[in-house]
């Protein structure tokens, strides 16, 4: 029996997301080469794709690639001269994400760098290179905090941030937990609650992917 809430899903992507060959071709993909099956599903890829273009941004950061699939999700929603920077830690993620971008056409508008997310935000920051509009972290949990902190470091007023996976099937809640995600996640909250800078909030989500949520919040000074 299919649970309900992923017939809800397959109904709503049904109705209102458009097929899409490159898309599917780069989840098989992904399947073929054994990545993890964590990918955003069609209608969160869309979610995001709107939201970067409700936000009008030209330049996005996305603090985890994997495949690439909300990668291209995203991508597609930029104007003609926007640009967006991946960063994956595994090299042999990194590389199927690159044959994936290229295979959507948007390799002129997509970097992937590969290595330690801290390490590559340090190296941007001490750069000093040009903010960005829409931030996405949906990376490992633990680091949630310290991705948080480089992110508000690299945008600017109006700046979009959003953070995948935060309620862990109702585990924030749990402050006894000793799940290192959760903790990280618990934190991560702790500081978008703590810095005046940031007018969040968080939602609940069901489907495909079981029990979950994002957190969003636009940076206001």
């Amino acid at each position: 029996m299919i649970p309900i809430w992923t017939q809800v899903d397959d109904y709503i992507e049904d109705r209102l997301i458009e097929a899409d060959g490159v898309l599917s071709e780069v989840l098989a993909a992904n399947r073929r080469e054994g990545l993890p099956e964590i990918d955003v599903t069609a209608a969160q890829g869309k979610l995001l794709q709107l939201l970067v273009r409700m936000k009008g941004a030209k330049r996005i950061l996305e603090i985890g690639t994997l495949g690439a699939y909300s990668t291209i999700w995203m991508a597609r929603g930029l104007p003609q001269d926007g640009t967006a920077v991946s960063l994956e830690l595994d090299p042999r993620h990194a590389d199927v994400a690159r044959r994936n971008i290229a295979l959507a056409g948007l390799e002129a508008k997509v970097e992937v760098r590969t290595g330690d997310a801290r390490a590559s935000l340090e190296e941007m920051e001490k750069a000093g290179i040009e903010p960005f509009d829409f931030i996405f972290i949906d990376a490992d949990k633990p680091n949630n905090p310290d991705y948080l902190k480089s992110a508000l470091r690299l945008s600017r007023r109006g700046t979009v941030i959003i953070g995948d996976n935060v309620v862990r099937s109702g585990d924030v809640v749990n402050r006894h937990s000793t799940d290192p995600r959760v903790h990280g996640v618990r934190t991560f909250f702790d500081l978008m609650a703590g810095d005046a800078r940031l007018s969040a909030t968080a939602i609940q989500t069901v489907g495909r992917k079981g029990y979950d949520g994002f957190a969003m919040a636009i940076v206001q000074g």
